[in-house]
């Protein structure tokens, strides 16, 4: 039977747009390749702790109608909490959020007179890398402290192959001025001194608006992957297989671990198609497929994986601290969190928890393919200047799509690759990897809800979606 709506994708992007559009009436299906929902803003157990996928909040940024849905959704469960976190600086941590007086007291005399210089250097722009555009506006002494590591660890790249974007999507406080505002008031939106985040940790938001979805009517299926989609001027012929190829749960797509299946074949009609995955993956499935140049477009748009260990300490809280950020160059971590400082839930056992220590990498790289974890995580605590572990366990999870790889000349790939999808007769594609964006969950859960929106009785509001999409530009990442 034909339906108003297939969604490739059961994420945040995805499944929020399937509860707001069956609340509309209309008939929605997901697929979602892997077992479970939520994708990589899912959760899971580690030795009957509720972890995420490496460090996530709810941002005061939410827009307001959609922090209200989810309010009605979680209830009680979704708690306001204190950011109380660590930067490590040089060789030594300051509280994040920053303060005045323990920046004055903690940083060393030489970095912040450095700073201090910056601040009333008169620069001029250069060219328009990451490293140009930081250098410009934050000056080069804390460039050369906490960002130029910092990007080098999470990326791959140094400051200077990395394009001007990235900093301009993921650096709100770009000049000193701007960080001793933050530093001296907080912010009352975005970076600011709290964060929402769900009591059953933050896989519990996408669980609640699948159950909602569910309840308004979508439809779910999980272990379903779309194989081909034909576009036509009527609707767009959906091929799907159901089933997997077996699972060991540490894949990066948060299932569980599968035994194989036999995949069996299915097609339908839809009179629209949502796609939320990767877009190189959208035009490899799209039949007829792009002209070679836009293929090979595709192929040169890059995501940085990453590692993520899970590990369990016995005897407690391992520190008061949510999160440790990690910029240097001292170990291959970029950020350790602590799950259970993130809420309050009486379900968190009292003799112990759960770290999950991020490891940027490349598919296939020494990283990604390392079996002596332990050893890792020791000797980052080690170098690091923090507690050692009483060590009762580790649990290990490999993401290959994590963030989107800016690197100098990307604009011109994503420009053909985007221009391509948007010629697709009934299909929109938006979201974190639909649009190579850096974006954070309430970023995505705005992208479907103007998505649904543009939805119309009579086919699709061109105009409408146009306007959200220049929206969208303006997205900066909030920490």
């Amino acid at each position: 039977m034909p339906v108003d709506l297939v969604i490739l994708g059961a994420g945040p992007a995805g499944l929020t747009a399937a509860w707001l559009a069956a609340r509309r009436g209309l008939s929605v299906m997901v697929l979602e390749r892997s077992g479970r929902v939520g994708g990589l803003s899912a959760s899971f157990e580690v030795a009957g702790i509720r972890v995420d996928h490496g460090s996530h909040r709810l941002h005061p940024a939410t827009p307001p109608h959609l922090l209200a849905a989810l309010r009605d959704l979680l209830g009680r469960d979704l708690q306001l909490r204190p950011r109380n976190g660590r930067l490590r600086v040089g060789d030594r941590f300051v509280g994040f959020p920053l303060k005045a007086g323990e920046l004055a007291r903690r940083l060393p005399y030489p970095l912040l007179a450095g700073i201090a210089r910056d601040a009333v250097t008169v620069r001029r722009g250069g060219g328009d890398t990451y490293a140009d555009v930081l250098r410009a506006g934050l000056g080069p002494t804390l460039y050369g402290a906490l960002y130029e590591p910092y990007a080098l660890k999470l990326w791959g790249l140094p400051g200077e192959e990395i394009d001007g974007d990235q900093a301009r999507r993921r650096v709100t406080a770009d000049s000193p001025w701007k960080i001793a505002r933050r530093v001296l008031r907080g912010q009352a939106g975005g970076q600011g001194r709290v964060f929402h985040y769900p009591r059953r940790g933050f896989g519990q938001i996408v669980e609640a608006l699948a159950e909602a979805a569910v309840a308004a009517g979508a439809e779910i299926r999980l272990n379903t992957a779309c194989t081909r989609l034909a576009p036509g001027p009527d609707g767009v012929t959906v091929t799907m297989a159901a089933g997997n190829a077996g699972d060991t749960g540490n894949a990066g797509d948060g299932g569980e671990p599968t035994e194989p299946t036999e995949p069996t074949e299915t097609t339908l009609t839809a009179a629209h198609v949502f796609s939320t995955i990767p877009m190189p993956l959208l035009a490899r499935l799209a039949d007829p497929g792009p002209d070679p140049a836009v293929t090979r477009a595709a192929a040169q748009l890059e995501f940085r994986a990453m590692v993520l260990v899970h590990a369990v300490h016995e005897g407690g809280r391992w520190t008061p601290y949510d999160a440790h950020y990690l910029p240097g160059p001292q170990t291959p971590v970029t950020r350790i969190s602590e799950p259970a400082n993130y809420r309050v839930s009486a379900a968190d056992p009292a003799d112990r928890t759960v770290l999950c220590l991020e490891i940027p990498c490349q598919v296939g790289d020494d990283v990604w393919t390392a079996t002596d974890h332990a050893e890792l995580v020791r000797e980052c605590l080690d170098r690091s200047g923090l507690p050692p572990l009483n060590l009762a366990g580790l649990e290990v999870r490999r993401l290959p799509h994590v963030y989107p790889i800016y690197r100098v000349g990307y604009a011109r790939h994503l420009a053909g690759l985007d221009a391509w999808a948007a010629t697709l007769p009934r299909v929109t594609t938006f979201g974190r990897l639909g649009l190579f964006a850096h974006d954070n969950t309430h970023h995505a859960m705005a992208m479907a809800a103007d998505a649904v929106a543009a939805l119309t009785e009579d086919g699709w509001d061109a105009t409408a979606w146009s306007a959200a999409r220049a929206r969208f530009a303006t997205h900066v990442v909030e920490d």
